[in-house]
């Protein structure tokens, strides 16, 4: 990981078009913008992780779901 220290107001820039942004800090709090292409995702870590265990569990579904359905073939045979 890389570590920075920005003060409010500075940016760090990311392959030449995404910028992150200080806006401020208030105690334990910082507040970040961040500029970048419409078709870059920008995810807050907590809700990264909730979509990849989400999608997870939608693989582990339809695995179940392709497996009860060779059972029941099998069983019409």
């Amino acid at each position: 990981m890389l570590v920075l220290t920005r003060k409010k107001g500075e940016s760090i820039v990311i392959q030449n078009d995404i910028v992150i942004t200080v806006l401020s800090v208030e105690g334990d709090n910082v507040k970040i913008g961040i500029s970048a292409p419409k078709d870059i995702d920008i995810y807050r870590k907590e809700v990264f992780d909730a979509i990849q265990q989400n999608n997870q569990c939608a693989v582990m579904d339809s695995n179940a779901i392709q497996s009860a359905m060779l059972e029941m073939e099998e069983r019409k045979s």
